[in-house]
């Protein structure tokens, strides 16, 4: 049962109506808070702006708050207003309005020692058991692991949490009822049961590629650290390190063969001094902070 305040639902009801990674609309949020904005959308004072104000009011209008508090079912949904909410969202140029979640609540209060896990979704089967490996030792430390569900490296990494029955949290691009990929179902109802789904949107909107980009930078602001395992040259995961760097977390990367393609991204950030080379768990704790 979701019991939530005036302002929660403003800010279910702008979740509903906005994408993500919106400066202009967190800004809006910033300063006048979420009713405010929502009232405000609803009389067509933002009409004449650049940021799609007249379409989201049309969003608006066409969901009452029953219906969306509705589609939560047995998810639930907390804002920055919520006791458990992770403070490192906040530091994000546009944090999110609010975040969905499906799975163990409580895990949210472990994300102080956090570590974000990416790359590729077609490692070597070195990438795959050095990420399986180093969750595995990270959250039998008690460190939770994030990554981003998809195949490849994010699957490895929750693996390897699950197997130790660590905290592992899946920040996904769609709804947290819309298994993507397909093939992940098994692991995405094991992370449900056993840690957490996060995503800001609503339980049932369908993944589309635009919001796994946009999602990365919450991957990024709930770890920290991020931990790049393997990636092509050109690779999301480059992205998730690079919204790390902006907000002054660390970022490593695990070195492989020099003639690699899923090792160039790897190399590149190792090369261009924006992250630092690890080769284990003692070197990440201590670059990351301890216990």
């Amino acid at each position: 049962m979701n019991h939530l305040s005036e302002e929660d639902v403003a800010r279910l009801h702008l979740l509903s109506s906005i994408e993500g990674n919106s400066t202009f609309w967190a800004h809006q949020v910033r300063l006048h808070g979420a009713v405010e904005v929502v009232n405000r959308l609803r009389a067509r004072s933002y009409e004449g702006t650049k940021h799609s104000a007249e379409k989201i009011s049309d969003r608006l209008d066409s969901m009452t708050s029953e219906q969306l508090i509705d589609q939560l079912e047995d998810a639930f949904f907390i804002t920055p207003y919520s006791p458990d909410w992770p403070n490192r969202l906040n530091e994000l140029a546009a944090p999110p309005f609010g975040l969905v979640g499906l799975g163990i609540r409580d895990i949210l209060a472990s994300t102080d020692e956090s570590l974000g896990i990416v790359g590729t979704r077609n490692p070597t089967n070195y990438g795959s058991k050095i990420a399986t490996e180093f969750a595995a030792a990270l959250a039998d430390r008690n460190w939770t692991i994030v990554s981003g569900g998809a195949f490849g490296i994010d699957s490895a990494a929750h693996r390897g949490a699950l197997i130790v029955e660590g905290n592992t949290i899946a920040v996904l691009g769609g709804g947290v009822r819309t298994i993507f990929p397909s093939g992940n179902d098994r692991l995405f109802s094991e992370i449900a049961t056993h840690g957490l789904l996060l995503s800001e949107v609503l339980p049932s909107v369908p993944a589309v590629p635009h919001r796994f980009l946009i999602r990365n930078r919450l991957i990024a602001a709930l770890s920290k650290g991020t931990l790049v395992v393997e990636a092509a040259h050109r690779s999301g995961s480059l992205r998730t390190a690079r919204d790390a760097g902006e907000l002054l977390r660390p970022v490593m990367a695990i070195p492989g063969p020099i003639h690699s393609p899923t090792s160039e991204g790897c190399h590149r950030l190792i090369n261009e001094r924006k992250a630092e080379l690890v080769s284990s768990v003692d070197e990440i704790v201590e670059l990351v902070g301890p216990m």
